[in-house]
């Protein structure tokens, strides 16, 4: 059977790494309009799959883990559909890159790692707003920001990323 078809837009993994409020999700949805893209939200997913059961990062850690796993599988097989993947899941560590990494390298296809470098007194302020708007899945203290925030780690360049990076 011969078919004929457009030429196919390569896949490609989208990663996002950003301290809280820095615009992750904003850009992941500008990223996942275009043609043949998907974007898996894990904040969406962790408020539908624990709703009221995140209540601190250790919370966070475990319910998380459990999403990845689940979501990994289904990640690799909409790379290697051809489908490109918006990854809405913070690449804030060198050990979340790195489960990511694997992604990319079992499916084989090319990815962007983006990078948005926010003050933290501006996220600070987007949190304030986004908590007062209400229309966010989970609210976040400044202090639990701070603590979250300790354990960020820019991706070094040793990685081996295509990084793009955003500014303010």
């Amino acid at each position: 059977m011969h078919t004929t078809s457009s030429p196919l837009l390569t896949p490609t993994l989208h990663l996002v790494c950003g301290k809280i409020a820095s615009g992750k999700s904003t850009l992941t949805a500008s990223l996942a309009s275009a043609p043949h893209t998907v974007r898996i939200s894990e904040d969406s997913l962790l408020a539908q799959l624990y709703p009221g059961q995140i209540a601190s990062l250790a919370d966070y850690v475990a319910c998380t883990a459990r999403l990845r796993a689940a979501v990994a599988p289904l990640a690799l097989q909409m790379l290697r559909a051809g489908v490109s993947v918006v990854l809405d899941f913070p690449a804030n560590t060198p050990a979340s890159r790195a489960w990511m990494r694997e992604l990319f390298q079992q499916a084989s296809v090319p990815h962007v790692l983006h990078y948005l470098d926010v003050p933290d007194e501006e996220c600070k302020a987007r949190l304030r707003q986004r908590n007062a708007s209400g229309l966010h899945p989970f609210s976040t203290s400044d202090a639990q920001f701070d603590e979250i925030t300790r354990h960020f780690v820019p991706p070094a360049t040793a990685e081996g990323f295509h990084v793009v990076r955003v500014t303010a």
